[in-house]
């Protein structure tokens, strides 16, 4: 069967570069397009699957991963590549902590676009050559548990499911309770971690063995 791939980017010369990177190595793909977010959405939310959704990350509308937490909310099974002209390695970290397949820099040449997409669709993870993983501060990570602790069991639950890209909604959903009550625990899991944002949360328990200490609660 053909390979499905979705482009999500507003700029059409580079959805442009992307196709053809696609062909290159996959010459029989099937390729939509999306020039916004909403319309990323509309088609992923009609049930069709794709083997690899490739998202620029500075969308119209959206801040930050907003764009890439709200297509992850809709399937957190979609393989999703970011591709970006950021290329902090903050930024890339950010992303692979949040689940993307990837993270393509938007200053690749067509011949390294091809690998990269290549190297996502055998199951592997693409990363830039020049990124440098963050060095972990056990003392950081020492403290990220102690905040972690104050969490009752539903908060660590909703924090576990953030990790996963849910929208509150989904949450929801999955715990039985009203999205009013999943904002309000969201609201206390930054408070108790001391964090702005939800992206801020779930970096901060990508320190430490997080999943090991919800199981073991």
């Amino acid at each position: 069967m053909d390979a499905n791939f979705l482009v999500v980017d507003d700029h059409p010369l580079f959805r442009d570069a992307l196709t053809l990177a696609i062909k290159a190595s996959h010459p029989a793909a099937k390729i939509k397009e999306a020039s916004s977010i909403d319309a990323a959405k509309d088609m992923m939310g009609r049930g069709e699957r794709f083997d690899l959704v490739l998202l620029d990350l500075s969308m119209p509308g959206v801040a930050g991963f907003e764009g890439f937490l709200e297509l992850r909310g809709i399937d957190p099974k979609q393989p999703i590549v970011i591709v970006s002209a950021l290329e902090d390695s903050r930024v890339i970290h950010e992303a692979i902590t949040l689940g993307a397949a990837g993270f393509i820099p938007k200053s690749a040449r067509k011949p390294e676009l091809a690998e990269a997409i290549d190297t996502v669709m055998q199951g592997n993870l693409t990363l830039p050559k020049t990124y440098q993983p963050p060095v972990r501060d056990a003392a950081g990570a020492s403290d990220i548990g102690t905040r972690l602790s104050s969490l009752t069991p539903q908060q660590l639950r909703v924090l576990k499911m953030l990790r996963q890209g849910l929208l509150n909604k989904q949450i929801a959903h999955e715990l039985g309770v009203g999205e009013t009550t999943v904002k309000a625990h969201v609201s206390e899991i930054l408070r108790k971690l001391d964090v702005a944002s939800r992206t801020q949360a779930v970096i901060e328990v990508s320190r430490i063995d997080f999943d090991k200490l919800v199981s073991g609660e």
